[in-house]
C-alpha cells in the first residue's frame, strides 16, 4: 500500500495505538517526522512493534546526523522536504531507502542521478496533476514518485491518473492528539479510495 502515514506531532506514548489503527486500515508505511516530540523514541518503539506489519521511517530529515540517529533507532527509510546530497549518501551508506523532496525537473533528475529510491513531489499545492503528468512523461519509467502536501481521499484521483505511484498523507490523515479510532476511520477512507483507483475494473 503506497500510502505513507505522516505522524507529525505523535508522542511515544500514543504511537502504538495510532500505528495499530493504521495497520488495521491497510497501511504499511509509517513516517515519524523529526520535528515531533521525542521522534527517535517513537521510531524505536514502532520499528519493534510493527516489525512484521509495517516499514517505519523518519521524515523532515535534514542532516547526516539525523540519518545516523534514525538508523540507530531502527528506522528503515529517510524522507526529506528537500534534496541534499549528503543526506542521500548517508541514507544509502546506512542501507536505508532515500526519499528526497523535489519540485522541479532539474531537482528530480538530480535526485535520480544521486540514487534516490523515490521522489517526493513536495509541496503538492504547487504542482498540479498536469505538472506531475509532464514530469512523469520525461522521467525514466522505473522512477517512483509520491505526491505530498494537502492530499485528501478525493484529491488522489487526478494525481493517480497523472502517474503518481503513491502519496504522503499528513494532516488530512493524522493530527497530533487524534484518537486511534478517528485515525482508523480516516485511514480506511484513504485505502478504500486508493484501491478503487488502482484496481483494474
Amino acid at each position: 500500500m503506497p500510502l505513507i502515514a505522516i505522524l507529525r506531532g505523535v508522542r511515544p506514548d500514543e504511537a502504538v495505538g495510532v500505528a495499530d489503527a493504521l495497520v488495521a486500515a491497510g497501511f504499511t508505511l509509517v513516517e515519524v517526522p523529526l520535528n515531533s516530540p521525542e521522534p527517535l523514541k517513537s521510531i524505536e518503539i514502532l520499528a519493534k512493534h510493527l516489525a512484521d506489519d509495517c516499514i517505519v521511517g523518519a521524515g523532515t530529515v535534514l542532516t547526516v546526523e539525523d540519518v545516523n540517529s534514525v538508523t540507530s533507532a531502527g528506522g528503515q527509510f529517510i524522507v526529506a522536504p528537500n534534496l541534499n546530497r549528503k543526506v542521500g549518501d548517508a541514507a544509502k551508506e546506512n542501507g536505508l531507502t532515500w526519499c528526497p523532496g523535489v519540485l522541479t525537473p532539474s531537482e528530480a533528475f538530480e535526485a535520480v542521478d544521486q540514487g534516490a529510491d523515490l521522489l517526493k513531489i513536495f509541496p503538492a499545492e504547487l504542482v498540479s496533476p498536469a505538472g506531475v503528468a509532464a514530469l512523469r512523461a520525461v522521467l525514466p519509467p522505473r522512477v517512483l514518485i509520491a505526491v505530498v502536501g494537502g492530499i485528501t481521499p478525493q484529491g488522489m484521483e487526478d494525481y493517480v491518473a497523472a502517474g503518481s505511484n503513491g502519496f504522503g498523507l499528513g494532516s488530512s490523515l493524522y493530527k497530533a492528539g487524534m484518537s486511534p479510532s478517528e485515525v482508523k476511520e480516516r485511514a480506511t477512507r484513504f485505502t478504500r479510495e486508493f484501491n478503487k483507483l488502482t484496481t483494474p475494473s
